[in-house]
């Protein structure tokens, strides 16, 4: 008589028990290894969260996927890679190893962007760095009227951005490989709305004490410039933005907070109008500077 299938409870407290043991994963939420054991059994079981039932059985195939699932998270390799594909801003994006993974937290840039660029008649957005274009796809899904750039050095990143676009049926969002703005068209200068920009913002000293599962699993370039404070590209954009913006538009950063004063500084040392939005937690996330 074969024994009785394991339920999903008792393979929840198991992969619980095992995330929290692991040194590679960040556990800056008490709640991360629950969610993330969660997210791969319903994975693994091809459901939503919300439908796993603690009483049920969980069949031997999904019990193996869920098991391996476990051990590569445990070994740093983040969720959203395991699944292939984040959901940010409503929108489904597609990731891949070698491409920044997006965060929740970029939300926050995205919805800045989309507030600066509402109150314009002629709508411009440039998202540089853009990576897998979460924000540059979420602003040119709010506003469909608005012409939207992403630009990257990477070309695996502007593949997958146009590769996002085309799964989100935006057509109004182009892509190109670029270092910073000089594959914007020419034709621009002086009708940008708003730039936004996720930089690398990692002190180049301080890559080394990231978690495994962000030094191990997102390229060294998306982390860090190499800079001594991390704020390299930064210094670079305010240099440039000024030159495209239209009068009212803004240059938005997303950095950590411990990084807002001395952003706040360089964008005051460009004559620009500083801002700041904060996350629901009340940390500064996004620096803004706004062309008088």
């Amino acid at each position: 008589m074969p024994l009785p299938r394991p339920e999903i409870g008792h393979l929840l407290t198991v992969g619980r028990t095992r995330l929290r043991e692991s040194t590679a994963i960040d556990h800056w939420r008490g709640a991360i290894a629950r969610e993330d054991a969660e997210d791969l059994l319903a994975l693994a079981l091809g459901v939503e969260v919300e439908a796993l039932d603690p009483e049920a059985p969980v069949p031997a195939r999904a019990e193996r996927r869920y098991r391996d699932y476990l051990e590569r998270r445990a070994a740093g390799e983040p969720v959203a890679l395991i699944r292939g594909a984040v959901c940010f801003a409503g929108l489904t994006l597609k990731v891949r190893p070698g491409v920044f993974v997006p965060r929740g937290s970029s939300e926050l840039l995205a919805e800045a962007a989309i507030a600066a660029l509402r109150r314009r008649p002629v709508k411009v957005a440039v998202d540089v760095a853009c990576g897998a274009a979460p924000v540059a796809c979420a602003v040119a899904a709010a506003l469909p009227s608005a012409e939207v750039w992403g630009l990257d050095i990477d070309p695996a990143a502007v593949a997958l951005s146009r590769a996002n676009a085309r799964r989100n049926h935006l057509t109004n969002a182009r892509f190109r490989v670029s270092d910073l703005l000089a594959g914007l068209p020419p034709r621009l200068r002086g009708e940008v709305g708003a730039f936004t920009m996720h930089p690398p913002y990692v002190a180049r000293r301080e890559v080394r004490a990231l978690p495994r599962e962000i030094r191990g699993f997102e390229p060294r370039h998306t982390l860090t410039d190499g800079s001594a404070d991390g704020l390299g590209l930064v210094r670079d954009l305010v240099g440039q933005a000024p030159g495209w913006l239209r009068r009212g538009g803004v240059v938005l950063f997303e950095v950590a907070p411990y990084l807002s004063r001395p952003v706040q500084s360089l964008l005051r040392g460009a004559e620009l109008e500083v801002s700041v939005r904060s996350d629901p937690g009340g940390l500064t996330r996004v620096v803004g500077g706004r062309r008088r």
